[in-house]
Formats: structure tokens, sequence, C-alpha cells
């Protein structure tokens, strides 16, 4: 199959990268970056996430994030949302989409949200149907889909099965996440290939972590199966709670140089985007996870 001409990047890193960091991040610095992404070029940007903050305590703010977002024109600002006071909240502050999240694996999805794969999808159903009522798109999560940290290898039946009950609920779009970076591109094309077998590439994305270096080959055999939404965190920001070891996921400034690379369309400015990430790092006070940024701190010819 051709590559996609112009990819969807989703930027994470608000949500899914803030969340694991320690201390406590400004709201003032979180603002900053959700600006400074929407100056890049992002169209869509997780902004925060409507969970107890007891599980995460780096998105109890996250009200206040919505509230005090300086929106921007055709920008989608999405949340997470795990169960209907989740979704209520979310609706309340504003929220332009909301997300639901599941699991491939029984032992992930126990640890994770305390309750079974099936479980956690009758959860959803509440939170699909309120999302229905308010016209509000629903994006769909799976964890796990090339590997778990507590049963190693899933298989890709058990992830297109999962895959089909969130598209078959009203999700738009799935995004299959592999969560620990264990990933390969033989693993990945073994998984797209029991997937697409009865699911269109426009329905799925992509969300990698970067955790063995695999995830810019992974990203392209999925680009290689037509897929054009692809999940990245600036600066590879961001790990997973519940998966000990796990690098950030995919830099998205490593993702646009590669995409360049290629002539495939993002409508994301590089310097602005390597800004964006190099601010927020500083505010982190370390430096950026992208390797793009880092060479071209060094000096690095930029080659795009």
């Amino acid at each position: 199959m051709a590559l996609p001409t112009r990819v969807t990047l989703v930027e994470v890193g608000p949500r899914d990268g803030l969340q694991n960091e320690p201390g406590t991040i400004p709201l003032a610095a979180k603002l900053q970056l959700l600006d400074d992404l929407a100056d890049a070029g992002l169209r869509v940007i997780e902004a925060g996430s409507f969970v107890n903050p007891k599980w995460i305590p780096q998105m109890a703010d996250s009200d206040a994030v919505f509230a005090g977002l300086n929106r921007r024109p055709g920008v989608r600002y999405s949340a997470l949302t795990p169960n209907l006071r989740g979704f209520e909240r979310a609706l309340a502050a504003g929220a332009d989409e909301v997300a639901v999240f599941g699991a491939a694996s029984e032992s992930f999805s126990q640890r994770n949200i305390n309750c079974s794969i099936s479980d956690s999808l009758q959860r959803f159903e509440p939170v699909m149907a309120a999302a229905k009522s308010a016209g509000l798109p629903v994006r769909g999560y799976v964890s796990c889909v090339l590997g778990c940290p507590y049963e190693g290898e899933i298989a890709p039946g058990a992830v297109a099965q999962v895959t089909r009950a969130l598209l078959g609920m009203g999700c738009y779009e799935v995004s299959l996440g592999d969560t620990i970076g264990t990933g390969t591109p033989g693993s990945m094309r073994k998984l797209l290939e029991v997937i697409l077998a009865d699911t269109a590439p426009a329905q799925l994305a992509i969300h990698c972590h970067d955790t063995y270096g695999q995830a810019l080959a992974n990203i392209l055999v999925a680009l290689q199966h037509g897929i054009g939404t692809i999940d990245a965190s600036v600066a590879g920001l961001g790990g997973c709670p519940y998966a000990r070891g796990a690098s950030g996921n995919v830099a998205t400034e490593d993702v646009v140089y590669m995409l360049n690379g290629l002539d495939i369309g993002t409508g994301i400015n590089l310097p602005a985007l390597v800004a964006a990430g190099n601010r927020i790092s500083a505010a982190l006070g370390r430096t950026s996870g992208s390797k793009v940024a880092r060479a071209l701190a060094s000096g690095s010819h930029s080659g795009e």
C-alpha cells in the first residue's frame, strides 16, 4: 500500500507525557505548552485527563487547564475520561473530544483500571451514550498491543477483539498503544495484518513508546499499512505509571522529521515544535528527549 500523503499527529504530551512527571508542574507551564503546540501547527492536542487525582495527581488541575486555555480555531482539545463522572467533568470543562482506554491484556487491565477487559468495556457504555447525546466524538485506546509487563507477548487476535468492541460501541478511531515499547517492525506488521482484515486503516491510530528504540520503525510499518494518524509526545515526555521502566512516547519532533523526509505533510513547523519541547523540558529541569532537538542543539545540520 502507498504511504499516506498527509498524516494527523495527535499530541499527547500535555496529558500522557506530563502525567508521569514527579513533583508538581505549574499550571502556567502547562498552558504555555498548549499555546506553543498550537503555534507549531498541532491540531489535535490531549490537554488533560479527568481521572481520580489520587491515581494521577499530575492531572488534578485539568479543569483549570481547560478553563485557562487560549483556544485556537481549528484545534481540537481532548481529554481522557475513564468513566461517566470523568466525562461529565470533561463536558463541563469544554473538551472538544473525549477518550476511553482499555487494554488487550487482562493483567494490565486489572492493575491499571482495577477490572477485567470485559468489565472495562461495560463501564464505557454510559460514557458512549452520554457523549452521543452531547455530540462529542469519542476516541478509544488499547494498551499493551505488542507486549505486556505482566504477560509478555499479546496475541494479535486479542487486540483485534478489543479494537472491534471499541469501534462497535461508537469510537470513531482506536489508537493502538505499544505501552512498554517492546514491539518491533515484525510484530507490528503481524498485528496490523490481523486487525486490518476487518478494520479500515482510517479507523486506526498508532501510539508507540520508544523503550527499545523501535518506535520510528514501527510507525513506518503502520504508514506502509495505510494508517495516517500517529500519537506522539513533544520532547518524548512520559512513560506509563503502570509499566515500570517503560520510556516515554516517541518524540513528536522525531516523527515530524521522519515524515518530512518522506514528503508526508503534517502542517507542523518543526523549529517551532522543537522550541516548544525545549521550553517544557527546561521547565521540568532537563534536556529534551527528542533526538532531533538534541542534534539541532549541538549544531548538527537539520537536513530538512
